[in-house]
Protein backbone atom coordinates (compact mmCIF):
# COMPACT_ATOMS: atom_id res chain seq x y z
CA UNK A 1 0.00 0.00 0.00
CA UNK A 2 1.60 3.71 -0.94
CA UNK A 3 2.50 5.52 1.63
CA UNK A 4 -0.26 8.86 2.25
CA UNK A 5 2.04 11.39 0.69
CA UNK A 6 3.56 9.05 -2.28
CA UNK A 7 -0.20 8.63 -3.14
CA UNK A 8 -0.74 12.22 -2.96
CA UNK A 9 2.36 13.07 -4.61
CA UNK A 10 1.03 11.49 -8.39
CA UNK A 11 -1.53 13.48 -8.43
CA UNK A 12 0.22 16.44 -7.90
CA UNK A 13 3.23 15.06 -10.10
CA UNK A 14 0.84 14.43 -12.69
CA UNK A 15 -0.45 18.67 -12.67
CA UNK A 16 2.72 19.75 -13.03
CA UNK A 17 3.35 17.11 -15.95
CA UNK A 18 -0.30 18.63 -17.56
CA UNK A 19 1.36 22.42 -17.19
CA UNK A 20 4.41 21.18 -18.86
CA UNK A 21 6.80 21.04 -16.09
CA UNK A 22 9.02 18.11 -14.78
CA UNK A 23 6.93 15.01 -12.42
CA UNK A 24 10.09 15.38 -9.85
CA UNK A 25 8.53 18.87 -8.71
CA UNK A 26 5.25 17.26 -7.70
CA UNK A 27 6.70 15.90 -4.52
CA UNK A 28 4.53 16.56 -1.16
CA UNK A 29 5.82 17.03 2.14
CA UNK A 30 3.62 17.75 5.65
CA UNK A 31 3.10 21.15 6.08
CA UNK A 32 5.66 23.25 8.47
CA UNK A 33 3.04 25.87 9.10
CA UNK A 34 0.29 23.35 10.59
CA UNK A 35 -1.77 26.53 11.58
CA UNK A 36 -1.72 27.52 7.52
CA UNK A 37 -2.48 24.26 6.05
CA UNK A 38 -1.42 20.46 6.53
CA UNK A 39 0.43 19.60 2.99
CA UNK A 40 2.51 21.98 1.14
CA UNK A 41 4.35 21.85 -2.58
CA UNK A 42 7.99 23.86 -2.85
CA UNK A 43 8.64 22.70 -6.32
CA UNK A 44 7.22 25.79 -7.97
CA UNK A 45 10.94 27.41 -6.26
CA UNK A 46 12.63 24.69 -7.32
CA UNK A 47 11.51 24.35 -10.82
CA UNK A 48 12.47 28.63 -11.53
CA UNK A 49 15.80 28.02 -12.14
CA UNK A 50 14.85 24.67 -14.30
CA UNK A 51 12.25 26.90 -16.25
CA UNK A 52 13.77 30.32 -16.09
CA UNK A 53 10.13 31.07 -14.19
CA UNK A 54 8.96 33.13 -11.84
CA UNK A 55 8.03 30.53 -9.09
CA UNK A 56 4.15 32.48 -8.83
CA UNK A 57 4.30 31.91 -12.53
CA UNK A 58 4.92 28.08 -12.02
CA UNK A 59 2.32 27.74 -9.48
CA UNK A 60 -0.28 29.57 -11.32
CA UNK A 61 0.13 26.86 -14.32
CA UNK A 62 -0.41 23.95 -12.20
CA UNK A 63 -3.34 25.41 -9.86
CA UNK A 64 -5.98 24.33 -11.74
CA UNK A 65 -4.79 20.68 -12.16
CA UNK A 66 -4.13 20.76 -8.50
CA UNK A 67 -7.65 21.76 -7.99
CA UNK A 68 -8.65 18.92 -9.54
CA UNK A 69 -7.25 16.31 -7.46
CA UNK A 70 -8.94 14.24 -5.51
CA UNK A 71 -6.74 13.78 -2.78
CA UNK A 72 -6.51 17.59 -1.59
CA UNK A 73 -8.78 20.27 -1.65
CA UNK A 74 -8.22 24.18 -0.22
CA UNK A 75 -5.28 24.50 -2.59
CA UNK A 76 -3.64 28.21 -1.95
CA UNK A 77 -0.69 29.77 -3.19
CA UNK A 78 1.35 31.91 -0.77
CA UNK A 79 4.43 33.71 -1.88
CA UNK A 80 7.33 33.11 -3.21
CA UNK A 81 5.59 30.15 -5.17
CA UNK A 82 4.50 27.47 -2.24
CA UNK A 83 1.31 25.48 -2.98
CA UNK A 84 -1.02 25.02 0.29
CA UNK A 85 -3.14 22.25 0.17
CA UNK A 86 -5.54 19.90 3.14
CA UNK A 87 -6.27 16.49 2.46
CA UNK A 88 -9.77 16.05 1.01
CA UNK A 89 -11.61 14.40 3.97
CA UNK A 90 -13.41 11.74 1.78
CA UNK A 91 -9.86 10.67 0.23
CA UNK A 92 -8.24 10.53 3.60
CA UNK A 93 -11.08 8.64 4.89
CA UNK A 94 -11.12 5.96 1.84
CA UNK A 95 -7.17 5.76 2.84
CA UNK A 96 -7.52 4.83 6.71
CA UNK A 97 -10.81 2.22 5.42
CA UNK A 98 -7.75 0.55 3.18
CA UNK A 99 -5.40 0.80 6.27
CA UNK A 100 -7.80 -1.28 9.01
CA UNK A 101 -8.06 -3.76 6.00
CA UNK A 102 -4.72 -4.82 5.29
CA UNK A 103 -1.71 -6.62 6.45
CA UNK A 104 0.46 -4.18 8.76
CA UNK A 105 -1.61 -1.30 8.18
CA UNK A 106 -0.77 -1.05 4.53
CA UNK A 107 3.00 -1.25 5.76
CA UNK A 108 4.99 -2.71 2.91
CA UNK A 109 8.56 -4.73 3.75
CA UNK A 110 11.28 -5.68 1.44
CA UNK A 111 12.94 -8.83 0.35
CA UNK A 112 13.17 -11.22 3.72
CA UNK A 113 16.35 -11.06 5.59
CA UNK A 114 18.20 -13.63 8.33
CA UNK A 115 19.18 -10.94 10.93
CA UNK A 116 20.70 -11.90 14.35
CA UNK A 117 20.57 -9.66 17.26
CA UNK A 118 23.30 -9.55 19.34
CA UNK A 119 22.14 -8.23 22.66
CA UNK A 120 22.40 -8.41 26.82
CA UNK A 121 25.77 -9.90 26.81
CA UNK A 122 25.73 -10.84 30.46
CA UNK A 123 29.02 -12.74 32.26
CA UNK A 124 28.29 -15.90 33.87
CA UNK A 125 28.18 -15.92 37.81
CA UNK A 126 27.36 -11.97 38.38
CA UNK A 127 24.08 -10.49 38.45
CA UNK A 128 22.66 -8.67 36.19
CA UNK A 129 22.46 -4.60 37.28
CA UNK A 130 21.10 -1.22 35.72
CA UNK A 131 23.85 -1.16 33.18
CA UNK A 132 22.57 -4.50 32.20
CA UNK A 133 18.78 -2.34 31.18
CA UNK A 134 19.54 -0.86 27.88
CA UNK A 135 21.12 -3.41 25.85
CA UNK A 136 18.07 -5.86 27.00
CA UNK A 137 15.31 -3.65 26.69
CA UNK A 138 17.04 -1.78 23.37
CA UNK A 139 17.36 -5.02 22.02
CA UNK A 140 14.45 -6.77 22.06
CA UNK A 141 12.81 -4.13 20.47
CA UNK A 142 14.93 -3.95 17.99
CA UNK A 143 14.43 -7.98 17.26
CA UNK A 144 10.62 -7.22 17.56
CA UNK A 145 10.96 -4.35 14.90
CA UNK A 146 13.15 -6.26 12.47
CA UNK A 147 10.39 -9.38 12.50
CA UNK A 148 7.89 -6.81 12.30
CA UNK A 149 9.54 -5.61 9.26
CA UNK A 150 8.67 -9.08 7.51
CA UNK A 151 12.42 -10.40 8.54
CA UNK A 152 13.59 -13.47 10.27
CA UNK A 153 15.43 -12.65 13.26
CA UNK A 154 17.50 -14.50 15.82
CA UNK A 155 18.19 -12.85 19.09
CA UNK A 156 21.48 -13.96 20.78
CA UNK A 157 22.36 -13.49 24.78
CA UNK A 158 26.49 -13.63 23.94
CA UNK A 159 27.43 -14.76 27.34
CA UNK A 160 30.95 -13.85 29.09
CA UNK A 161 31.48 -17.19 29.86
CA UNK A 162 34.71 -18.55 29.43
CA UNK A 163 37.75 -15.61 30.26
CA UNK A 164 39.38 -15.41 33.62
CA UNK A 165 36.57 -14.21 35.56
CA UNK A 166 35.20 -18.02 35.68
CA UNK A 167 38.81 -18.89 36.81
CA UNK A 168 38.31 -16.14 39.29
CA UNK A 169 35.31 -17.91 40.77
CA UNK A 170 36.57 -21.41 40.33
CA UNK A 171 39.58 -20.13 42.12
CA UNK A 172 37.55 -18.72 45.37
CA UNK A 173 35.32 -22.23 45.23
CA UNK A 174 38.48 -23.88 45.77
CA UNK A 175 39.97 -21.88 48.41
CA UNK A 176 36.79 -22.08 50.23
CA UNK A 177 35.64 -25.93 49.63
CA UNK A 178 39.15 -27.57 48.50
CA UNK A 179 38.24 -31.03 48.99
CA UNK A 180 35.55 -31.14 46.36
CA UNK A 181 35.39 -33.48 44.20
CA UNK A 182 36.33 -31.46 40.16
CA UNK A 183 39.61 -30.55 42.23
CA UNK A 184 40.93 -33.88 42.24
CA UNK A 185 42.68 -34.73 38.58
CA UNK A 186 42.71 -38.15 38.91
CA UNK A 187 39.00 -38.50 39.73
CA UNK A 188 37.40 -40.83 36.68
CA UNK A 189 33.74 -41.24 37.86
CA UNK A 190 30.68 -39.42 37.38
CA UNK A 191 30.22 -35.55 38.78
CA UNK A 192 27.51 -34.94 41.37
CA UNK A 193 24.27 -33.69 39.06
CA UNK A 194 23.35 -30.58 42.16
CA UNK A 195 25.83 -27.41 42.05
CA UNK A 196 27.97 -26.73 45.08
CA UNK A 197 27.35 -23.24 45.10
CA UNK A 198 23.85 -21.66 45.20
CA UNK A 199 22.88 -18.17 42.61
CA UNK A 200 23.57 -16.54 45.71
CA UNK A 201 26.61 -17.99 46.82
CA UNK A 202 28.04 -16.89 42.98
CA UNK A 203 26.95 -13.08 43.33
CA UNK A 204 28.91 -12.99 46.50
CA UNK A 205 32.00 -15.37 45.58
CA UNK A 206 33.07 -13.33 42.34
CA UNK A 207 33.27 -9.67 43.78
CA UNK A 208 35.19 -11.26 46.66
CA UNK A 209 37.14 -13.31 43.94
CA UNK A 210 38.18 -9.95 42.08
CA UNK A 211 39.06 -8.10 44.99
CA UNK A 212 41.76 -10.34 46.04
CA UNK A 213 43.13 -10.69 42.32
CA UNK A 214 43.80 -6.97 42.43
CA UNK A 215 45.53 -7.51 45.84
CA UNK A 216 47.08 -10.72 45.76
CA UNK A 217 49.65 -11.61 42.94
CA UNK A 218 49.62 -15.46 44.26
CA UNK A 219 45.91 -15.50 43.93
CA UNK A 220 45.60 -13.95 40.54
CA UNK A 221 48.16 -16.50 39.08
CA UNK A 222 45.89 -19.15 40.83
CA UNK A 223 42.78 -17.70 38.82
CA UNK A 224 44.89 -17.40 35.56
CA UNK A 225 45.87 -21.49 36.42
CA UNK A 226 42.33 -22.08 36.46
CA UNK A 227 41.26 -20.58 33.21
CA UNK A 228 43.92 -22.40 31.61
CA UNK A 229 42.53 -25.93 33.05
CA UNK A 230 39.06 -24.37 32.41
CA UNK A 231 39.78 -23.76 28.52
CA UNK A 232 42.30 -26.65 28.72
CA UNK A 233 39.19 -29.42 29.13
CA UNK A 234 40.38 -30.85 32.53
CA UNK A 235 37.23 -32.27 33.55
CA UNK A 236 36.56 -31.76 36.85
CA UNK A 237 37.07 -27.80 35.78
CA UNK A 238 34.59 -28.39 32.93
CA UNK A 239 31.97 -29.91 35.29
CA UNK A 240 32.10 -27.20 38.40
CA UNK A 241 31.66 -24.31 35.03
CA UNK A 242 28.59 -26.49 33.83
CA UNK A 243 27.39 -26.24 37.33
CA UNK A 244 28.25 -22.44 37.49
CA UNK A 245 26.55 -21.87 34.18
CA UNK A 246 23.48 -23.71 35.01
CA UNK A 247 22.83 -22.08 37.60
CA UNK A 248 23.74 -18.55 36.54
CA UNK A 249 21.70 -18.90 33.14
CA UNK A 250 18.58 -19.73 35.59
CA UNK A 251 18.70 -16.91 37.42
CA UNK A 252 19.29 -14.86 34.39
CA UNK A 253 16.19 -16.27 32.64
CA UNK A 254 14.58 -15.60 35.90
CA UNK A 255 15.46 -11.91 35.68
CA UNK A 256 14.90 -11.49 31.81
CA UNK A 257 11.28 -12.61 32.17
CA UNK A 258 10.27 -10.37 34.29
CA UNK A 259 11.71 -7.62 31.49
CA UNK A 260 9.96 -9.67 28.76
CA UNK A 261 13.33 -10.17 27.02
CA UNK A 262 14.14 -13.48 25.50
CA UNK A 263 16.77 -15.22 23.47
CA UNK A 264 16.32 -17.71 21.01
CA UNK A 265 19.86 -18.30 21.44
CA UNK A 266 21.65 -18.82 24.71
CA UNK A 267 25.46 -19.29 23.24
CA UNK A 268 28.40 -17.40 24.75
CA UNK A 269 32.37 -17.32 24.47
CA UNK A 270 32.85 -20.86 25.03
CA UNK A 271 31.28 -21.60 21.97
CA UNK A 272 33.56 -20.57 20.02
CA UNK A 273 36.75 -21.81 21.33
CA UNK A 274 37.31 -24.63 19.98
CA UNK A 275 37.01 -22.78 16.27
CA UNK A 276 39.59 -20.44 17.23
CA UNK A 277 42.85 -21.94 16.04
CA UNK A 278 41.55 -22.63 13.09
CA UNK A 279 40.51 -19.10 12.65
CA UNK A 280 43.75 -17.74 13.16
CA UNK A 281 45.84 -19.83 11.02
CA UNK A 282 43.36 -19.08 8.63
CA UNK A 283 44.11 -15.59 8.88
CA UNK A 284 48.07 -16.31 8.66
CA UNK A 285 47.50 -18.13 5.58
CA UNK A 286 45.58 -15.98 3.94
CA UNK A 287 48.08 -12.90 4.90
CA UNK A 288 45.97 -10.72 6.53
CA UNK A 289 47.32 -11.44 10.16
CA UNK A 290 51.04 -10.64 11.33
CA UNK A 291 53.05 -10.27 14.37
CA UNK A 292 53.59 -6.95 15.67
CA UNK A 293 55.49 -6.55 18.91
CA UNK A 294 54.70 -9.98 19.60
CA UNK A 295 51.26 -9.85 19.31
CA UNK A 296 48.88 -11.27 16.11
CA UNK A 297 47.20 -8.16 14.22
CA UNK A 298 45.39 -7.87 11.84
CA UNK A 299 45.77 -3.68 9.72
CA UNK A 300 42.17 -2.61 9.39
CA UNK A 301 43.36 0.90 8.49
CA UNK A 302 42.14 2.75 5.39
CA UNK A 303 43.07 5.54 2.90
CA UNK A 304 39.89 7.66 4.31
CA UNK A 305 40.18 7.84 7.53
CA UNK A 306 41.49 10.98 9.29
CA UNK A 307 41.90 10.09 12.61
CA UNK A 308 44.25 6.73 13.97
CA UNK A 309 42.88 3.63 13.63
CA UNK A 310 44.89 0.81 15.35
CA UNK A 311 45.17 -2.50 14.18
CA UNK A 312 42.79 -5.23 15.43
CA UNK A 313 44.63 -7.30 17.93
CA UNK A 314 43.73 -11.62 17.28
CA UNK A 315 46.71 -13.04 19.52
CA UNK A 316 48.38 -11.11 22.33
CA UNK A 317 52.23 -11.92 22.72
CA UNK A 318 51.47 -14.61 24.86
CA UNK A 319 49.75 -16.14 22.43
CA UNK A 320 46.42 -15.52 24.67
CA UNK A 321 42.97 -14.69 23.11
CA UNK A 322 40.81 -11.12 23.28
CA UNK A 323 37.48 -10.25 23.19
CA UNK A 324 38.47 -9.15 19.38
CA UNK A 325 39.40 -12.77 18.96
CA UNK A 326 35.80 -14.36 20.35
CA UNK A 327 33.61 -11.61 18.35
CA UNK A 328 35.67 -12.51 15.53
CA UNK A 329 34.91 -16.28 15.91
CA UNK A 330 31.45 -15.30 16.87
CA UNK A 331 31.21 -14.58 13.26
CA UNK A 332 32.84 -17.09 12.28
CA UNK A 333 30.51 -19.16 13.82
CA UNK A 334 27.43 -17.50 12.83
CA UNK A 335 28.33 -16.90 9.17
CA UNK A 336 28.50 -20.97 9.22
CA UNK A 337 25.77 -22.48 10.77
CA UNK A 338 23.05 -18.99 9.91
CA UNK A 339 24.26 -17.31 7.27
CA UNK A 340 22.79 -14.49 8.30
CA UNK A 341 22.54 -11.13 5.76
CA UNK A 342 22.84 -8.81 8.83
CA UNK A 343 23.98 -8.67 12.25
CA UNK A 344 23.37 -6.24 15.30
CA UNK A 345 25.16 -5.49 17.58
CA UNK A 346 24.16 -3.67 21.22
CA UNK A 347 26.66 -2.05 23.98
CA UNK A 348 28.21 0.91 25.62
CA UNK A 349 28.75 3.34 22.87
CA UNK A 350 32.25 3.49 24.56
CA UNK A 351 33.13 0.48 22.70
CA UNK A 352 32.35 2.05 18.87
CA UNK A 353 36.15 2.32 17.90
CA UNK A 354 36.22 -1.72 19.40
CA UNK A 355 33.45 -2.66 17.23
CA UNK A 356 34.75 -0.79 14.01
CA UNK A 357 37.87 -2.25 14.08
CA UNK A 358 35.83 -5.91 14.46
CA UNK A 359 33.70 -5.32 11.53
CA UNK A 360 36.66 -3.92 9.53
CA UNK A 361 38.59 -6.89 10.28
CA UNK A 362 35.55 -9.03 9.72
CA UNK A 363 35.29 -7.49 6.31
CA UNK A 364 38.96 -7.87 5.30
CA UNK A 365 39.86 -11.66 6.43
CA UNK A 366 36.44 -12.38 4.73
CA UNK A 367 34.88 -13.91 7.22
CA UNK A 368 31.21 -12.27 5.90
CA UNK A 369 30.33 -11.95 2.89
CA UNK A 370 30.49 -8.70 0.62
CA UNK A 371 26.56 -7.99 1.00
CA UNK A 372 26.59 -9.10 4.76
CA UNK A 373 25.95 -6.05 6.94
CA UNK A 374 27.62 -5.20 10.10
CA UNK A 375 25.72 -2.85 12.88
CA UNK A 376 26.60 -1.41 16.20
CA UNK A 377 23.94 0.23 18.49
CA UNK A 378 26.31 1.97 20.85
CA UNK A 379 24.28 3.19 23.89
CA UNK A 380 24.60 5.83 26.60
CA UNK A 381 24.47 5.22 30.40
CA UNK A 382 21.42 5.47 33.08
CA UNK A 383 21.91 8.10 35.06
CA UNK A 384 20.26 8.94 38.27
CA UNK A 385 18.26 12.38 38.89
CA UNK A 386 21.46 13.48 40.32
CA UNK A 387 23.26 13.24 36.94
CA UNK A 388 25.72 10.48 37.74
CA UNK A 389 25.59 7.06 37.32
CA UNK A 390 22.48 5.12 39.17
CA UNK A 391 22.94 4.38 42.07
CA UNK A 392 21.40 2.63 45.06
CA UNK A 393 21.09 4.68 47.99
CA UNK A 394 23.87 3.16 49.51
CA UNK A 395 25.95 4.40 46.86
CA UNK A 396 26.36 0.98 45.25
CA UNK A 397 25.49 -0.18 41.81
CA UNK A 398 21.94 -0.81 41.65
CA UNK A 399 20.64 -4.74 41.03
CA UNK A 400 18.16 -5.28 37.92
CA UNK A 401 15.49 -6.85 40.10
CA UNK A 402 15.82 -4.25 42.84
CA UNK A 403 14.80 -1.45 40.42
CA UNK A 404 12.07 -3.63 38.71
CA UNK A 405 11.08 -4.59 41.93
CA UNK A 406 10.75 -0.94 43.35
CA UNK A 407 8.87 0.44 40.63
CA UNK A 408 6.59 -2.48 40.51
CA UNK A 409 5.63 -2.04 44.27
CA UNK A 410 5.41 1.96 43.39
CA UNK A 411 2.99 0.93 40.59
CA UNK A 412 0.80 -1.40 43.02
CA UNK A 413 0.38 1.36 45.49
CA UNK A 414 -0.81 3.55 42.35
CA UNK A 415 -3.27 0.70 41.57
CA UNK A 416 -4.33 0.18 45.03
CA UNK A 417 -5.05 3.60 45.99
CA UNK A 418 -9.28 4.09 45.10
CA UNK A 419 -9.58 1.55 42.28
CA UNK A 420 -11.94 -1.00 42.22
CA UNK A 421 -9.76 -4.08 42.27
CA UNK A 422 -8.85 -7.78 43.55
CA UNK A 423 -5.04 -7.88 45.53
CA UNK A 424 -4.02 -10.13 42.50
CA UNK A 425 -5.77 -8.02 39.41
CA UNK A 426 -3.60 -5.04 40.43
CA UNK A 427 -0.51 -7.00 41.15
CA UNK A 428 -0.77 -8.46 37.69
CA UNK A 429 -1.77 -5.13 36.45
CA UNK A 430 0.80 -3.14 38.73
CA UNK A 431 3.43 -5.14 36.60
CA UNK A 432 1.94 -4.56 32.77
CA UNK A 433 1.85 -0.39 34.19
CA UNK A 434 5.64 -0.97 35.82
CA UNK A 435 6.97 -2.77 32.34
CA UNK A 436 5.75 0.18 30.39
CA UNK A 437 7.48 2.80 32.24
CA UNK A 438 10.61 0.83 32.35
CA UNK A 439 11.04 0.52 28.72
CA UNK A 440 9.07 3.29 27.60
CA UNK A 441 11.50 5.57 29.98
CA UNK A 442 14.33 3.81 28.34
CA UNK A 443 12.99 3.34 24.57
CA UNK A 444 12.01 7.04 24.12
CA UNK A 445 15.53 8.49 24.81
CA UNK A 446 18.13 8.31 21.43
CA UNK A 447 19.71 5.08 22.22
CA UNK A 448 22.99 7.10 21.84
CA UNK A 449 22.11 9.27 24.55
CA UNK A 450 22.33 9.06 28.34
CA UNK A 451 19.35 9.29 30.17
CA UNK A 452 18.19 10.37 33.62
CA UNK A 453 15.89 7.18 35.34
CA UNK A 454 13.71 9.25 37.12
CA UNK A 455 10.95 7.06 38.82
CA UNK A 456 8.24 9.91 39.28
CA UNK A 457 7.97 10.89 36.49
CA UNK A 458 8.38 7.27 34.28
CA UNK A 459 5.42 6.14 36.35
CA UNK A 460 3.23 8.95 36.10
CA UNK A 461 0.08 8.80 34.51
CA UNK A 462 0.92 12.03 32.89
CA UNK A 463 3.56 13.29 29.78
CA UNK A 464 5.55 11.38 27.44
CA UNK A 465 5.56 8.35 29.53
CA UNK A 466 4.57 4.18 29.04
CA UNK A 467 1.83 4.86 31.62
CA UNK A 468 -0.08 7.51 30.11
CA UNK A 469 0.36 4.97 26.77
CA UNK A 470 -1.24 2.57 28.33
CA UNK A 471 -4.12 4.73 29.93
CA UNK A 472 -4.75 5.76 26.41
CA UNK A 473 -5.34 2.45 25.16
CA UNK A 474 -7.52 1.41 28.13
CA UNK A 475 -9.71 4.59 27.94
CA UNK A 476 -10.37 3.19 24.13
CA UNK A 477 -10.86 -0.24 25.41
CA UNK A 478 -13.61 0.76 27.30
CA UNK A 479 -15.36 2.99 24.96
CA UNK A 480 -15.38 0.10 22.21
CA UNK A 481 -16.67 -2.52 24.97
CA UNK A 482 -19.52 -0.18 26.05
CA UNK A 483 -20.02 0.38 22.07
CA UNK A 484 -20.36 -3.63 22.22
CA UNK A 485 -22.69 -4.31 24.66
CA UNK A 486 -25.46 -2.33 23.16
CA UNK A 487 -25.16 -5.25 20.82
CA UNK A 488 -23.77 -3.85 17.68
CA UNK A 489 -20.53 -5.32 16.64
CA UNK A 490 -17.56 -2.85 16.46
CA UNK A 491 -16.04 -5.22 13.33
CA UNK A 492 -19.14 -4.24 11.28
CA UNK A 493 -18.02 -0.39 12.24
CA UNK A 494 -16.80 1.76 8.84
CA UNK A 495 -14.46 4.86 9.31
CA UNK A 496 -16.48 8.00 7.87
CA UNK A 497 -15.35 11.53 6.68
CA UNK A 498 -14.13 13.37 9.49
CA UNK A 499 -16.24 16.10 10.22
CA UNK A 500 -14.51 17.91 13.08
CA UNK A 501 -10.71 19.44 13.29
CA UNK A 502 -9.65 16.92 16.17
CA UNK A 503 -11.42 14.44 14.07
CA UNK A 504 -9.32 15.18 11.20
CA UNK A 505 -6.28 15.64 13.49
CA UNK A 506 -6.86 11.90 14.67
CA UNK A 507 -6.57 10.65 10.88
CA UNK A 508 -3.77 12.05 9.79
CA UNK A 509 -1.54 10.98 12.47
CA UNK A 510 -2.60 7.57 11.81
CA UNK A 511 -1.32 7.75 8.38
CA UNK A 512 2.01 8.44 9.62
CA UNK A 513 2.23 4.81 10.59
CA UNK A 514 4.15 3.31 7.82
CA UNK A 515 6.47 5.63 7.25
CA UNK A 516 7.71 6.30 10.83
CA UNK A 517 7.70 2.37 11.03
CA UNK A 518 10.14 2.44 8.18
CA UNK A 519 12.54 5.00 9.56
CA UNK A 520 12.56 3.02 12.91
CA UNK A 521 13.76 0.46 11.46
CA UNK A 522 16.47 2.38 8.78
CA UNK A 523 17.71 4.28 11.74
CA UNK A 524 17.51 1.37 14.25
CA UNK A 525 15.66 3.96 16.65
CA UNK A 526 13.22 2.79 18.81
CA UNK A 527 12.34 6.03 20.08
CA UNK A 528 10.88 6.79 16.68
CA UNK A 529 8.05 4.34 17.38
CA UNK A 530 7.87 6.26 21.27
CA UNK A 531 7.13 9.63 19.22
CA UNK A 532 5.03 8.72 16.72
CA UNK A 533 2.75 6.91 19.72
CA UNK A 534 2.61 9.55 22.03
CA UNK A 535 1.45 12.34 19.14
CA UNK A 536 -1.02 9.33 18.20
CA UNK A 537 -2.20 9.33 21.86
CA UNK A 538 -2.32 12.99 22.35
CA UNK A 539 -4.19 13.00 19.03
CA UNK A 540 -6.73 10.48 20.27
CA UNK A 541 -7.18 12.29 23.51
CA UNK A 542 -7.59 15.71 22.12
CA UNK A 543 -10.44 14.28 19.70
CA UNK A 544 -11.99 11.83 23.23
CA UNK A 545 -12.27 15.04 24.85
CA UNK A 546 -14.34 17.15 22.03
CA UNK A 547 -16.26 14.59 20.72
CA UNK A 548 -19.44 13.35 22.55
CA UNK A 549 -18.86 9.51 21.04
CA UNK A 550 -21.28 7.27 23.08
CA UNK A 551 -23.76 10.08 22.90
CA UNK A 552 -23.92 10.50 19.68
CA UNK A 553 -27.18 10.36 17.98
CA UNK A 554 -26.57 9.75 13.86
CA UNK A 555 -25.48 6.18 14.19
CA UNK A 556 -23.64 6.40 10.99
CA UNK A 557 -21.32 9.25 12.41
CA UNK A 558 -21.35 7.48 15.79
CA UNK A 559 -20.03 3.67 13.58
CA UNK A 560 -17.40 5.69 11.91
CA UNK A 561 -16.11 7.15 14.78
CA UNK A 562 -15.92 3.66 16.72
CA UNK A 563 -14.09 2.48 13.38
CA UNK A 564 -11.80 5.28 13.55
CA UNK A 565 -10.98 4.24 17.48
CA UNK A 566 -10.38 0.87 16.57
CA UNK A 567 -7.86 1.51 14.02
CA UNK A 568 -6.42 3.86 16.60
CA UNK A 569 -6.12 1.07 19.30
CA UNK A 570 -4.89 -1.15 17.01
CA UNK A 571 -1.95 1.01 15.75
CA UNK A 572 -1.08 1.63 19.66
CA UNK A 573 -1.21 -1.94 21.04
CA UNK A 574 1.43 -2.43 17.38
CA UNK A 575 3.47 -0.08 19.03
CA UNK A 576 3.98 -0.94 22.48
CA UNK A 577 4.28 -4.74 21.18
CA UNK A 578 6.76 -3.90 19.12
CA UNK A 579 8.40 -1.77 22.26
CA UNK A 580 8.22 -5.24 24.18
CA UNK A 581 5.35 -4.58 26.70
CA UNK A 582 1.66 -5.08 26.96
CA UNK A 583 -1.81 -3.27 27.63
CA UNK A 584 -4.53 -4.06 30.22
CA UNK A 585 -7.69 -3.83 30.06
CA UNK A 586 -8.44 -1.65 32.94
CA UNK A 587 -6.37 0.88 34.87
Amino acid sequence: MEKILEAVGKEISQAFVDAGYDAGLGRVTWSNRPDLCELQCNGAMAGAKMYKKAPMMIANDVLEGIKNCKAVKDVEIAPPGFLNMNFDPDFLADYLRQMAESDRFGLETDEKKKIIVDYGGPNVAKPLHVGHLRSAVIGQCVKNLCRYMGHETIGDIHLGDWGLQMGLVITEIKERQPDLIYFDESYEGEYPSESPVTVAELEEIYPTASGKSKEDEDYKAKAMEATFKLQSGVRGYRALWKHILAVSVADLKRNYDDLSVDFELWKGESDVHDIIPGMVQYMKDGGYAYISEGALVVDVKEDTDTKEMPPCMILKSDGASLYNTTDLATIMDRMKNYAPDRMIYLTDKRQNLYFEQVFRCAKKTKLIGEDTRLDHIGFGTVNGTDGHAFKTREGGVMRLENLIKEINDKMYEKMSDGRDMSEEEARKTSKQIALAAIKYGDLSNQPSKDYIFDIDKFTSFEGDTGPYILYTIVRIKSILAKYAETGRDVSKAVITSPDTKQQKNLMLEITKFSTMMETAYEELAPNRICAFIYDLANSFNGFYHETKIMTEEDEAKQAGYIALLSLCKNILETGIEVLGFTAPDKM
